[in-house]
């Protein structure tokens, strides 16, 4: 499914709330957990909440950063459609997105961007 809502472009793959359970290898609740927590954000599309498969690892699991990212952000006042923007704009100075990044070595330096960000 693609969206181009609150912050996730066009093209971007997202899950449903079910698919993000079986993913993760929990039940539904632990995931509705986590948003309601802020350790994941999800966007509406068509009224059915939707969760970009970017914050997911190869292996099934949230990306360690997520979770960090959002919580630096929400704390610095940003809301959940800021934080999807921020995640998802290309940086050229990273180079790419902060999303792609936290999946690689520049992961330590989204989060110090996003902490200078939520400060400021």
């Amino acid at each position: 499914m693609t969206s181009a809502v609150s912050g996730v472009p066009a093209g971007e793959r997202v899950l449903n709330v079910p698919e993000v359970a079986d993913l993760l290898g929990v039940v539904v609740t632990r995931v509705m957990d986590h948003l309601n927590s802020h350790r994941l954000v999800a966007v509406q599309v068509d009224g059915v909440r939707q969760i970009p498969a970017r914050f997911f690892t190869d292996g099934g699991e949230v990306n360690r950063f997520i979770p960090g990212l959002i919580a630096l952000l929400s704390d610095g006042g940003y809301s959940d459609e800021e934080v999807l923007e921020f995640l998802f704009t290309e940086d050229e100075s990273l180079p790419g997105r902060p999303v792609d990044a936290v999946h690689g070595h520049l992961a330590r330096e989204v989060m110090r961007r996003a902490q200078a960000m939520a400060i400021s």
